[in-house]
């Protein structure tokens, strides 16, 4: 592949939008269609009962017309159980339609949040290595568990109100032109103007909400890293520091709410004054035409009643229209992130690799994390089945960059990655990850049983496998003097083992997955000399066949070696075996004894060895 064709892996933390930026409803708009297409029926069934209920809700304002102008006026006291009997009939059709509104549509509101929190964290899933790099876990978090809260109100009882509100103010319209037509323009001449600056006013408001959920997706984070990183906090004391970080973004996030409290207190304000600019007005005008004979006095009463009916929805409006805006920011979040490209969607990723030998191969690499600014620079190596890969060099040399490509976890800028000469950039990585045990420096364990844990990468493996596993890593000797064995809870991040106990885990995972490629990135770099060499033996047996790569600074591990490749800046400045390198007094011999006493060939502690001159902190 070209690198003119490779896709940009370059990807802006999703939070970076500007704090008064819209909700682009044009994005919006599709994503809600798609929401609403399997539940469109639904919908419309719910449409139907909305019109009944709303019907049937009218009934009492218009009955008290007959009542006060037949029954009390003219004392046809015959139609008062008619009309009793009609309203109870309409009172009771109303309480059902509304429990059955209700029940379909808050339940069905609830299964769209679940639905897309399910969708979101299955795409987050499936997104690059960089896409993380680029954003904060409690960022993400915040973006799946928070920001579809608010959808619920475009298919549970928001969009209800709202649709039921507006038909209402319909139904009532209608009548009230039929009682009065001056009264009734003058009247929805006002109204309008009104719906005007409650327009204005959600285009204000709109920006405040997104700007709302940003804030929440920071503070989430930063709150999920301190409460992740608590050992790191007191062990320098910052608990004050960390709270007056959390108190600034609590505060942002108040000064927020307390604008849009502001501005929903504003519409109330505006909502009220024309309440009460509509009930004088009707007032004025209803009295000159009840005295002219030109209104019956019942016909006012319901005149009141059923302008009650249509002016009510709308003030409503207020509440109702803040929900449906704010489902919308949050949908427009989602659809931000539901947006962002998968790592298989990438157009040239058309082949998918079948059961692999393992040959690995970098033909000219090089790769930049941002552009223009290369970390490797022309890496070409062959590794086959059977062998072991090592890169040693200083930190930030390249090695973790080269094991980033071998796992597919980026795409290299320039040059190929092969793997049984396909190119990696043109691979389905489900199938090849699928093949791939990675052990890497950094253990990561779920709060969750020893059990789960090893089977994470083999949970349909047999009892056998798993305890096979459990003795070559070596994690039986550990996990069989708890009281609940392996059912042990190990806690958030395997918080209640050591760290070699981690690493053990960590290891008995990539054995379990009986993967074609190997790559151990210091993976015994948490265990004791006595427990690495016991693990030593299991891991040989693992390399068996495999092709394996390294990253590690024990000698035990760097001798066997078939292959090791010396980084520095970005390129491999020597390859060999450890015989070869050694001989040869170059930069892994210097690696080499500064880090080992060239007598004993033992590690030194810093502090110890006369010999061992001091130097800058390096890893082999």
């Amino acid at each position: 592949m070209k690198a003119a064709d490779r896709p940009s892996r370059s990807h802006r933390a999703l939070s970076n939008a500007p704090a008064k930026q819209k909700p682009n409803l044009q994005r919006v708009l599709p994503e809600m269609w798609d929401l609403m297409k399997p539940r469109r029926w639904l919908l419309a069934g719910s449409f139907l009962l909305m019109v009944i209920n709303r019907a049937s809700g009218l009934v009492l304002p218009a009955s008290t017309r007959y009542l006060i102008d037949n029954v009390m006026a003219r004392h046809l006291l015959y139609q008062l159980p008619i009309i009793i009997g009609v309203v109870v009939a309409a009172t009771a059709l109303q309480g059902v339609t509304s429990y059955t509104l209700t029940q379909l549509l808050s339940k069905e509101g609830q299964r769209l949040i679940a639905e897309l929190r399910i969708k979101a964290q299955r795409h987050i899933g499936k997104l690059p290595v960089a896409f993380y790099d680029a954003n904060r876990t409690g960022a993400l978090v915040a973006r799946i568990m928070s920001d579809v809260e608010g959808v619920r109100n475009l298919i549970g009882t928001g969009i209800v109100d709202f649709l039921g509100g507006l038909l209402t103010a319909l139904f009532a319209f209608g009548y009230l032109i039929h009682l009065s037509v001056q009264m009734t323009i003058v009247t929805f001449i006002i109204l309008v103007v009104f719906g005007l600056i409650l327009q204005r006013a959600f285009k204000t408001i709109r920006p405040i909400f997104r700007e709302r959920s940003k804030i929440n997706a920071e503070v989430t984070g930063r709150l999920t890293e301190s409460l992740g990183g608590v050992r790191v906090i007191k062990g320098y004391h910052a608990e004050d520091s960390e709270a007056q970080v959390f108190a600034s973004g609590a505060h942002r996030l108040l000064a927020n709410v307390i604008s849009s409290l502001t501005a929903q207190s504003l519409m109330s304000l505006a909502s009220t004054m024309v309440l009460g600019v509509v009930g004088a007005l009707v007032m004025y005008l209803g009295a000159h035409q009840v005295v002219a004979g030109r209104l019956t006095t019942g016909g006012y009463v319901t005149y009141v009643m059923f302008l009650a009916f249509m002016i009510a929805p709308i003030v409503q409006l207020v509440s109702i229209g803040t929900q449906l805006t704010e489902a919308a920011a949050g949908l427009d979040r989602t659809a931000e992130l539901l947006s962002e490209q998968t790592e298989d969607a990438e157009p040239g990723r058309t082949n998918s690799l079948g059961s692999i030998r393992g040959e690995v191969g970098f033909e000219d690499v090089t790769f930049a994390y941002e552009p223009g600014k290369p970390v490797l620079h022309g890496i070409s190596f062959a590794s086959h089945p059977g062998t072991v890969t090592a890169l040693v060099g200083s930190s930030g040399s390249g090695k973790s960059t080269i094991i980033s490509l071998v796992c597919a976890f980026h795409t290299a800028t320039t040059g190929s990655v092969l793997v049984d000469g396909v190119d990696l950039a043109t691979v389905r990585l489900d199938s090849y990850r699928s093949q791939l045990g990675v052990v890497l420096q950094e253990t990561f364990l779920f709060d969750g049983t020893i059990r789960e844990n090893i089977l994470f990468s083999h949970p349909s493996a047999t009892t056998e496998q798993f305890e096979e596993a459990c003795r070559i890593a070596r994690v039986d000797e550990f996990a069989e003097r708890f009281p609940e064995g392996y059912e042990t809870i190990v806690g958030e991040r395997g918080v209640k083992l050591s760290g070699g106990q981690r690493q053990r885990l960590s290891i008995a995972r990539a054995i379990l997955a009986n993967p074609r490629i190997l790559i151990l990135d210091e993976a015994t770099s948490s265990l004791d000399s006595e427990s690495e060499a016991m693990i030593q033996e299991g891991l040989n047996h693992l390399m068996e066949g495999r092709t394996t790569f390294v990253i590690a600074h024990r000698l035990s591990t760097i001798r066997r070696a078939d292959q090791i490749l010396v980084i520095e800046q970005g390129n491999i400045v020597e390859r060999g075996t450890h015989e070869s390198l050694y001989a040869l007094g170059g930069r892994y011999y210097d690696l080499y004894t500064r880090q080992h006493g060239l007598e004993t060939n033992l590690f030194l502690a810093p502090g110890e060895g006369d010999k061992v001159e001091e130097a800058e902190t390096t890893e082999v």
